[in-house]
């Protein structure tokens, strides 16, 4: 088996392993420590395009192999991860700062992914539709669009390249991975994997380095037809102006500001517990966390008790040296210098810490208390902006028409929920939220199997599912004609 741990990980371009010809090299750091974990490469812009001109070079070839072919490799990477699945799990909990229970389920979830998207191999299709003219067909096919480009956040470094890379190359389209400068290890360390699997020559890169040089530059790349990114609304509409010149299809997955509607007649326990579970997943670090709770005011009380109680239990610690860490870090110091100084600005504003409310005191690493503010203003900075660390703003609202109006009361449109006993609550509330998704009665979490995907700036296209899989495939009309001498 191959050893993928290192203190240094070389980039994978045409097949092969190497590091940057200038010599340069990133230094992760361990968000819980502060230390230094190991190095990967700062690829150059030759270098990215490299790596595009391999997948170019690699798509006819690729494109030809029979989908179920394709599908194949995607299985044995599968087992590959499943058979990797400790390392994996170490890598990612030193990189990213996640707690065992989370990094786990994230390389297991990952490799049911590649799973479920080898067997879209033989699903995924077109159409045939009716003809206006005699003796014809209108065929619509499903063609791969050439060579993507997947650009990997931090937040789930794992899984985003199997979202990314599963449908890509299973639709017969070459990738170029390029994973977050603070987590490429992983990304590296299952390019090792990739590479066991003999994958053609070109069909899969991997190449790390600042977002700044060579994301903007693969963004730019003519010979790059989709450009799938994870990120933030900054970072997509970047991407989407480097873009602009060739008219690179786009699937963007951005910022989101996830409400959860709290009605009166909510379960309060089901709702607190699942609210809970959503805020402090991956340490508060994921576009689809609870971001701002609204409870209607004959609830507030309980609710606001109970949750604070939740909150202020969280143990926080070092999940790799402390296995009864309930959350880890954020992940870097600019990170936790944002959450706090969100909180801190809503308290000179009138905000009421009910629990935490500072960086956690825990040395070395980038840690803040799970905390809950009550008294915010619905066009105050802590809820209209992105928090993406364990901060619970909670509003109150006294009709379910009046809390729809605070809950579409952004830029953002990712997930939502609603918690209701009531049937006819929840139906109006999913009819008239904006948001790509609405979670009712449950926690924020998506299925391999649905869509996820964002109204407003939290992204443009989507993934999961079979409509994931078509995200990566061009139509191609086809108006099959007979002569009418053929039918003689």
């Amino acid at each position: 088996m191959a050893e993928l741990q290192s203190t240094h990980y070389q980039m994978y371009i045409n097949g092969k392993f190497m590091d940057s010809a200038s010599g340069d090299v990133e230094t992760v750091i361990d968000p819980s420590t502060g230390k230094k974990l190991w190095t990967a490469p700062a690829a150059t812009i030759e270098e990215a395009r490299a790596a595009v001109d391999a997948a170019w070079a690699a798509k006819n070839a690729w494109r030809r192999v029979p989908a179920p072919t394709r599908g194949a490799y995607l299985r044995k990477l599968a087992t590959l991860v499943r058979e990797h699945e400790d390392e994996l799990v170490k890598i990612l909990m030193l990189e990213q700062g996640k707690i065992h229970a989370l990094a786990k389920t994230e390389i297991e979830f990952s490799a049911d992914y590649f799973d479920y998207m080898a067997n879209a191999a033989r699903v995924y299709s077109g159409d045939v539709m009716q003809s206006d003219n005699e003796n014809e067909n209108i065929i619509i096919a499903r063609q791969p669009i050439g060579v993507a480009v997947g650009i990997i956040a931090w937040n789930f470094p794992f899984f985003l390249i199997a979202r990314k890379m599963g449908p890509a190359l299973v639709t017969g389209n070459t990738i170029v991975i390029k994973p977050s400068s603070d987590t490429p290890g992983l990304a590296l360390a299952f390019a090792k994997l990739v590479d066991e699997v003999g994958l053609p020559a070109g069909v899969a890169n991997f190449v790390s380095g600042r977002g700044s040089i060579i994301g903007d530059d693969l963004a730019k790349n003519p010979k790059v037809g989709i450009i799938s990114l994870t990120g933030s609304t900054a970072s997509g509409k970047k991407v989407m102006a480097a873009a602009a010149n060739h008219v690179a299809k786009m699937s963007l997955e951005l910022g989101g500001k996830a409400p959860a509607i709290v009605a009166k007649d909510a379960d309060i326990d089901l709702a607190v517990q699942a609210i809970f579970d959503s805020r402090i997943d991956n340490n508060g670090q994921i576009c689809n966390n609870a971001e701002r709770i609204y409870v209607q005011e004959d609830v507030a009380d309980e609710f606001i008790k109970k949750m604070t109680a939740k909150m202020a239990a969280v143990k926080v610690g070092n999940p790799n040296t402390d296995p009864d860490a309930e959350m880890g870090p954020l992940i870097n110091q600019g990170a936790l210098d944002k959450v706090d100084g969100l909180v801190q600005r809503a308290v000179e504003a009138g905000g009421q810490i009910q629990t935490g409310g500072h960086p956690a005191d825990i040395d070395g690493g980038f840690f803040y208390e799970p905390t809950v503010i009550t008294n915010v203003a619905q066009d105050s900075e802590i809820v209209q902006n992105e928090i993406f660390g364990p901060v619970l703003p909670i509003l109150t609202f006294k009709s379910i028409p009046e809390a729809i109006e605070m809950a579409n009361d952004t830029v953002y449109g990712l997930t939502s929920s609603v918690y209701t006993r009531d049937l006819e609550t929840a139906s109006y509330v999913a009819n008239e939220i904006e948001f790509g998704e609405t979670y009712i009665n449950r926690f924020n979490f998506e299925g391999i199997q649905g869509f996820h995907a964002g109204w407003k700036q939290s992204g443009v296209g989507g993934a999961d599912g079979i409509h994931g899989v078509e995200e990566f495939t061009n139509t191609h009309v086809i108006y099959l004609q007979r002569h009418p001498e053929s039918l003689k």
